[in-house]
């Protein structure tokens, strides 16, 4: 198949770069590095890649709404966000967290007051990229809740705490996990002692970002033993731990404000 008859979208994805250093994604791996040869018998593109392989590729869905002028039709994650619902689905990068960043904007703009729902299933991704949603999520007037579905890993356990307390579900057999940045650089000596000393300084911003929003009290020291190495967690661990606030089974009521935590 000829480059120029892949979706855009897909080459867009596929071009996607990395980051000097990020934090690493569930698989160890948030970079693709397409091989020259075809694609779907690459032994080493489908061992090791987090990105979508060709053959798992799938069309976004396309919904029709008629109206009084007539009939409508959105792609399915516009219809979503009509409903004030974002999905965060893959490795967090650059371009999924413009588009995020640009939708919570964008629905607060549309009601500062009613709630956005984000639902996370992602391995985690770049730092930077991660930082900008979380610091969009405080940033806006709209209480944003989050909810787990499948696993919130690296990143996007962050970003699964960072939601409005009293907001954040998981569902019963999603996975979390936690950890601390991780990254490389090569260069001259003075270069890799400051790359080590910006590591160190965001590892101690992510800890603060952790103790902050767990329902639990935590010592700083405590949180940095925790993020030592990777901690994989249910839904109830992280219950216990203060990561999230219930986990749900069933969607509570109905319509777009179901998961409104009720007093």
């Amino acid at each position: 198949m000829r480059p120029s008859l892949l979706p855009a979208s897909l080459l867009e994805t596929l071009a996607l770069g990395k980051p000097a250093w990020s934090w690493p994604t569930l698989r160890g791996i948030s970079r693709v590095v397409v091989p020259k040869a075809p694609l779907l018998s690459s032994q080493l593109y489908r061992s090791f890649s987090t990105r979508p392989q060709l053959r798992d590729w799938v069309p976004t869905p396309y919904v029709h709404e008629t109206t009084a002028g007539g009939w409508h039709t959105y792609d399915i994650f516009s219809r979503l966000l009509k409903e004030r619902i974002i999905t965060l689905n893959g490795p967090v990068h650059d371009g999924l967290s413009a588009t995020i960043v640009a939708q919570l904007l964008f629905l607060e703009a549309d009601n500062p007051e009613k709630p956005i729902h984000l639902y996370i299933n992602s391995p985690g991704g770049s730092v930077t990229a991660g930082l900008a949603i979380y610091d969009t999520m405080n940033y806006i007037q709209c209480p944003v809740s989050t909810i787990c579905i499948g696993q919130a890993a690296s990143m996007g356990s962050l970003l699964l705490v960072g939601g409005e307390k009293g907001r954040r579900f998981a569902l019963p057999h999603s996975s979390i996990m936690l950890h601390q940045p991780s990254g490389g650089f090569s260069g001259q000596a003075s270069d890799i002692a400051i790359h080590a000393k910006e590591i160190l300084r965001v590892r101690e911003s992510l800890n603060r970002i952790y103790q902050r929003h767990l329902t639990k009290p935590h010592e700083l020291d405590e949180i940095e033993r925790i993020m030592e190495r990777d901690l994989f967690m249910s839904a109830e661990d992280a219950l216990n731990m203060g990561l999230i606030d219930e986990i749900l089974t069933k969607r509570p009521g109905s319509g777009s404000e179901s998961l409104d935590k009720k007093d």
